[in-house]
């Protein structure tokens, strides 16, 4: 069961997702997330896809990680994260 229950560390630490800075997920600053996730997906050689879809879905991966026990506010923030990590790269806001 604990092999099962922990798959989510064993991808993060042994799959080609790119390394990121340590507690970048803790941050209550939308853009400074955005920030260290564009950092990390530019410097990053453990990445497949180009720098915005790696930043991108490791957010997404984070987000859907915690499910149901993240709470409103911390997922408003990471949501809006999204949204800054859009603006970082120059991308077009999805409406």
């Amino acid at each position: 069961m604990t092999a099962k229950k922990n798959w989510s560390a064993d991808v993060t630490e042994h799959s080609d997702a790119m390394d990121l800075e340590d507690h970048v997920f803790e941050s209550d600053d939308a853009r400074k997330i955005a920030a260290s996730l564009k950092r990390s997906a530019e410097h990053s050689n453990r990445r497949k896809a180009e720098p915005f879809q790696s930043a991108m879905s490791m957010l997404n991966f984070y987000i859907n990680r915690a499910g149901k026990n993240l709470p409103a506010a911390r997922r408003r923030v990471l949501e809006d994260a999204k949204d800054e990590l859009r603006a970082v790269f120059g991308r077009d806001r999805e409406e």
